[in-house]
């Protein structure tokens, strides 16, 4: 104890230090505790909650585990070494079952995990301080017990621990009233009964074992945990099936002293019993919770592999087939992203009740992570029992999900490996069936597939396709192409939309759907997002060189891409560096960027359009967005999607999408691009509607910048053959 410290008074009110590196939540609890009669202090960081310990006594210490300056642990370790008094309870976010652990081994009085909620914290704050009182209380009457024995008996009967005798035979001579608030037994009851009358069932044995030894040397104290039975006031062994309570037992041996004999006798045993079922309880639920997902409440990946031994061993004793599944929801991204992560939660949830239900007994259901589900199904007649049970699933799956009245649709793509054809170890099967299900996913998704050796050579191949991407980047193998798009009422290009294509070395040229799926998935879309913007700058560069137009170049827009912070500083960088006029640059982003995360992507959008970027919305009516997108964000054109074109097989036909498109368009004053024209119908259809800017391959398909700038050379050519003729015919007319 430091000597230094200002002693605290019983009278006061309790004393409490607050510490929170984060201002909001130190702010927040001073807010809840300050009018319920505390004494309150904070410290934003381990040096200030160091400070205070020095200068004063605290009776409790809300401690957050993760501070700028050192750990929460290290300030527990310097409490323990200095023998500081006063309880801690310990706040943390952090979900590894470590912290929890050494919070608790440290003496931590209990361990809240953020976001706690506020009857918890005041509860545990409450439970806490009472007991600290209680605590305190004994300690002060600790210190008068040697001038009197009233004070002792007042002091054992206020003890927050049972306190007991035994005398040789096991029968309890003496016990303190907190047995009657514990246990529920009176003392009247226990005093001259056997301890085992006490003792759960299954602990009799190292009850016997712990007070039967007698020892007399300095090894006379020892530690014991028991399970303690409750009283239910009936007396019958039903009692015993009540609320049980898990104690130490620190057993002491008393012995009366013959000098005569100069030797020492066995007399009984003096104990103190310890309340530690809150602890203990604890234990158990961190320990839960380090094999369990806390979402889903299935087990986690660590329990599968567990019990995936287990059911391999087995089947290897029995000579049994068992079966490993890999389940991966389909678009469960898409509903995460437009109803937000909260009801994607919901849906997992959901999810994870259907599934079980058409297990068997015996088999376990797991969350990966994510959206990844796994089964192991031990003891298989033959395949057909995997294939029924993949089948329920699928079924179950069908039926539309209740998301507060939102109704979706998901369902799932399914790989099954079996043991031991198609791997014998845990890793083996765990890999296989992942295979079998992206195979799946490849051939439309919503199915199940067994794994075959097949598979693995295609696996290889996505493995070696992504190897390659990584390195097209450094050996220049990319490019990019554009689309012309053409003003129908002149026949003049006015713009192009740049495709990315990839010279690969192999397999020849590659455009983007080939190998963009595989960025996305791998995480390099913001490195070819980055090339693609520069190289459309440099593209630009030649173009202006060559004597070219004032034609606007459109960059599709990975939302990847946008959702990085620097995004914007990106764009301008690379157009001071190249010196293009941000008006020549239109950037095309997808309707569904609108919905991930609104305010944000205004902001991004309104700081490209001042810099003098336009926007357009490609694939426009193939998304999820509300009209009311189109007021609030900068946008400048929509793209008609090729999917509405090619709906048009009759000039005099009626396609009401397309008309509503375009006359949103039209009423917003919006610049309006048909992509994916490939007929002259669908041209004059276009055309006759009101729309006069297409893209398609019935004008260019896309190509690279040197035939893109002869093209327009070609352009300019005739139109400059053809002024001459046009101004004779005019001369003439007049």
């Amino acid at each position: 104890m430091n000597s230094s410290a200002i002693p605290f008074d019983l009278e006061n009110s309790p004393r409490i230090l607050l510490v929170d590196d984060e201002p909001r939540l130190l702010a927040s609890l001073h807010e809840l505790l300050k009018d319920r009669g505390y004494q309150l202090y904070t410290a934003t960081c381990g040096s200030e909650a160091l400070a205070q310990l020095s200068k004063l006594r605290f009776d409790l210490i809300l401690l957050d585990l993760r501070l700028p300056d050192m750990s929460g642990h290290e300030i527990m370790d310097h409490i323990n070494r200095r023998g500081i008094e006063g309880d801690v309870i310990v706040m943390s976010g952090d979900v590894g079952i470590e912290a929890a652990i050494g919070a608790l081994k440290r003496g931590a009085y209990d361990y809240l995990r953020k976001p706690y909620s506020r009857e918890e914290l005041l509860k545990t704050v409450e439970n806490a301080l009472q007991k600290r009182k209680l605590a305190l209380e004994n300690e002060r009457i600790a210190l008068q017990l040697e001038n009197s024995e009233k004070m002792y008996r007042y002091l054992v009967d206020s003890s927050p621990d049972i306190i007991y005798t035994l005398n040789h035979e096991g029968r309890i001579t003496f016990i303190n009233d907190r047995v009657h608030q514990l246990l529920g037994f009176s003392r009247e009851e226990l005093i001259g009964s056997h301890y085992s009358i006490l003792v759960h069932d299954e602990d009799q044995e190292r009850a016997r074992y712990a007070f039967n030894e007698r020892r007399l040397d300095e090894r006379a104290s020892r530690n014991v945990e028991l399970r303690l039975k409750c009283h239910s006031g009936s007396g019958s062994d039903r009692t015993f099936n009540n609320t049980l309570m898990t104690i130490p037992l620190n057993s002491i041996g008393m012995h009366s002293h013959d000098q005569e004999a100069k030797k020492q006798e066995y007399f009984g045993t003096y104990g103190v019993a310890r309340d530690i079922t809150d602890r203990k309880r604890a234990e158990e639920v961190i320990s839960y919770q380090a094999y369990h997902d806390i979402l889903t409440d299935l087990p986690n990946r660590m329990l599968f592999k567990d019990r995936l031994g287990l059911a391999v061993i087995q089947a290897r004793r029995k000579l049994t087939e068992l079966a490993v599944m890999f389940i991966d929801l389909d678009r469960f991204k898409l509903v995460n992203d437009t109803l937000g992560h909260v009801k994607g939660d919901e849906l997992l949830q959901q999810v994870a009740l259907r599934l079980k239900d058409c297990l068997r007994r015996g088999d376990t259901l797991a969350r990966q992570g994510g959206d990844e589900f796994t089964i192991v199904l031990p003891e298989l007649r033959d395949r057909q029992d995997a294939r029924l049970i993949a089948d329920k699933f699928l079924e179950c799956l069908h039926q539309p999900f209740d998301l507060d009245g939102n109704q979706v649709h998901i369902s799932a793509s399914i790989g099954i490996a079996i043991y031991p054809g198609d791997g014998e170890t845990i890793d083996e099967l765990l890999r296989h069936a992942d295979i079998a299900m992206y195979q799946v996913k490849a051939l439309g998704k919503n199915g199940h597939s067994f794994y075959h050796e097949s598979m693995l050579d295609v696996s290889h191949q996505k493995i070696a396709l992504e190897q390659s991407l990584r390195k097209a980047l450094e050996l220049n193998q990319l490019e990019m192409y554009y689309q012309p798009q053409v003003d129908v009422m002149t026949g003049r290009i006015v713009g192009a939309e740049g495709l990315m294509r990839w010279n690969h070395p192999q397999r020849g040229l590659l455009t983007a759907g080939e190998f963009l799926p595989f960025a996305e998935e791998n995480g390099l879309m913001l490195p070819i997002s980055d090339w693609m913007l520069g190289a459309l700058c440099r593209d630009l560069v030649q173009w202006n060189a060559a004597g070219g137009e004032a034609v606007r170049l459109s960059l599709n827009l990975s939302p990847q891409y946008l959702d990085r912070g620097d995004f914007f500083e990106k764009m301008r960088g690379a157009l001071t560096r190249y010196g293009i006029a941000p008006e020549k640059i239109e950037v095309e982003i997808t309707e569904n960027i609108c919905i991930r995360n609104p305010q944000y992507a205004i902001e991004q959008l309104n700081k490209l359009c001042q810099l003098g970027v336009s926007v357009a919305i490609d694939d426009f009516g193939t998304g999820y967005s509300s009209l009311s997108y189109l007021h609030r964000f900068p946008i400048h054109t929509i793209k008609i999607d090729q999917s509405f074109v090619k709906e048009i097989h009759d000039e005099h036909g009626h396609y009401p999408v397309i008309l509503a498109i375009i006359s949103i368009a039209r009423g917003l004053g919006l610049h309006l691009i048909a992509e994916g024209v490939e007929t002259e119908g669908q041209a004059r259809y276009l055309q006759d509607k009101g729309c006069t800017t297409m893209q398609g391959y019935l004008y260019h398909r896309p190509i690279s910048l040197g035939s893109f700038i002869g093209v327009l050379q070609e352009q300019n050519r005739l139109i400059a053959d053809a002024a001459p003729a046009l101004s004779q015919t005019l001369a003439i007319e007049a």
